[in-house]
């Protein structure tokens, strides 16, 4: 859902910007504009249910600031067997890490504006969890549960 929200803003910005002639009958503008109030849009409804599904869940919360998760990941990825963290969770994030540092993509660069978009999106997701999961983790932390693996 937040790719969808990240292509459309995208899209929307890039009509703004970059567009002169009718799109399917409508002003660049109107276009531009549409699109970006879709993204926004599935923005905050991806927002909105991921809030509900951590109460309805009982996920943990993340919490901490951007510089705290940043702080954080080290000492998650040495303690990712105390708090329960998946190999496979490492193992996506860096294969995400090798997709955009490679040469090779699935959408080649050449293609206006879709090139970039699944770059975007893969830094994003990645962006994303790493940061959610470091969140949880600093939780998980804070509760002084260290000693006890993560459910």
């Amino acid at each position: 859902m937040i790719l969808v929200a990240v292509v459309l803003t995208l899209l929307g910005a890039g009509t703004l910007l970059w567009r002169d002639a009718d799109l399917l009958g409508l002003p660049p503008v109107v276009a531009g504009l549409g699109l970006l109030a879709l993204g926004v849009g599935a923005g905050v409804l991806w927002s909105v249910r991921r809030r509900r599904r951590w109460e309805r869940d009982g996920e943990p919360r993340p919490v901490g600031n951007v510089l705290q998760r940043a702080r954080a990941l080290p000492r998650l990825i040495r303690e990712r067997k105390a708090y329960g963290l998946p190999g496979t969770t490492l193992a996506t994030w860096a294969f995400a890490l090798v997709y955009l540092v490679s040469p090779i993509d699935v959408l080649p660069e050449l293609l206006p504006l879709i090139g970039v978009t699944d770059d975007a999106g893969v830094a994003v997701w990645l962006l994303t969890s790493v940061s959610t999961v470091a969140g949880q983790y600093l939780n998980w932390e804070r509760s002084g549960r260290r000693r006890e693996p993560r459910p």
